[in-house]
Parts: structure tokens; C-alpha cells; sequence
């Protein structure tokens, strides 16, 4: 009984100490976002418009001359409009999307001016995509992109980038589909 009482007491010390460090660590993130952007995209005849936020990871890489690696999560939702459905002009149908992206990006250490960035995500459609002679098999979607913006000293953020949507071969058909997007961005 003895042993089995220890036991208890020791289960349950540790599990005190688990909570303990967890909430202490749960408190240490700042789940406060640092930026939001509104994004516009076309492409394969159709259309998106997207809401994102994002959290910026706060690190520097390879820091030389006044600029540096850094990055951010983003973290969107948008609505697709496809305007040929099924390869069918003219026949319409709207999908959403969630989507989770690391970003790096190229930029000055004050993070104002040009800047150069790369992501590659995860995206979760509301349906298969089939638009224009372009189908998905999967709902669950890689989305990676390549832009270049400029951050003005009132935090607004101007960008471009390209989009590709493809599911990585995991399921065929995975024809994908590119779309060009606009982006701007507030920073808090």
C-alpha cells in the first residue's frame, strides 16, 4: 500500500510540475498578432479575395550589411471564385480555404523598405477545385508562392506575389493552378 500511495504522490507531482512549466510556457507566447493583409488573386479564370494575419518569428539570419533573414506565420482564409467550372464557360462556383504558411523574407534589419520572400504552406479547401481544365483530387493543398513588396515607415505593406496550388503528387490528377496576387498589409 505503501509503494502504491508513493507511486500516486509522485504521478502526481509530476504531473503538478507538467502544468506548472506548460502554463508558464503557454504565457511566454505571444499569440497577439503582429500584422494583417488584405490579398486579391487571378488566375485560371478565376478569382480569389483572402484575409490573413501574421506573427512575425522575431529572428535575424545571416545579418549583413543592414539586412537579414526573418520571417513570419500566416495564417488565411479566402473565398475562390471559379467562373469556368467543370470546364463549363460561364458556370460558376465559390470554394474556401484555410491556409497555414511559414514565410521567410529577405529584408532590412528596421524591416521598412523592399523586401524579397518565399513560403511554402499547407491549404484545406472547402471542395475540390476544377476549374478551366485545371482538378485537384484532394482537398488538402500545398499552396507556395514567391513575392517582393515594399514596407513604407507607416507600416503599410505593398505587395506581388505568385501562387502555386498543387497537392505534390499525392493523389492524381494534380494538375495545379498559378494565380498572380496583390497584397497589403498593416503592420500593428
Amino acid at each position: 500500500m505503501l509503494k502504491k500511495n508513493m507511486g500516486f504522490k509522485i504521478l502526481a507531482t509530476g504531473c503538478l510540475l507538467v502544468g506548472i512549466i506548460g502554463t508558464q510556457a503557454a504565457h511566454a507566447i505571444n499569440y497577439t498578432p503582429d500584422s494583417a493583409s488584405l490579398e486579391v488573386g487571378t488566375g485560371n479564370k478565376s478569382q480569389f479575395v483572402r484575409l490573413a494575419t501574421q506573427w512575425d518569428w522575431n529572428s535575424k539570419w545571416w545579418q549583413s550589411n543592414g539586412t537579414h533573414i526573418g520571417g513570419y506565420w500566416d495564417l488565411s482564409l479566402a473565398e475562390f471564385r471559379q467562373n469556368q467550372y467543370q470546364n463549363i464557360p460561364g458556370q460558376q462556383k465559390n470554394l474556401t480555404d484555410i491556409g497555414f504558411t511559414p514565410v521567410f523574407r529577405f529584408q532590412r534589419d528596421d524591416k521598412k523598405g523592399a523586401y524579397a520572400e518565399a513560403g511554402i504552406g499547407v491549404h484545406l479547401m472547402s471542395h475540390l477545385y476544377d476549374n478551366n481544365s485545371r482538378r485537384f483530387s484532394t482537398a488538402f493543398e500545398f499552396g507556395d508562392h514567391l513575392g517582393a513588396g515594399y514596407v513604407f515607415s507607416n507600416g503599410l505593406d505593398l505587395g506581388l506575389k505568385l501562387q502555386h496550388f498543387s497537392n505534390g503528387s499525392i493523389k492524381e490528377p494534380n494538375s495545379g493552378a498559378n494565380f498572380a496576387v496583390i497584397r497589403a498589409a498593416y503592420r500593428f
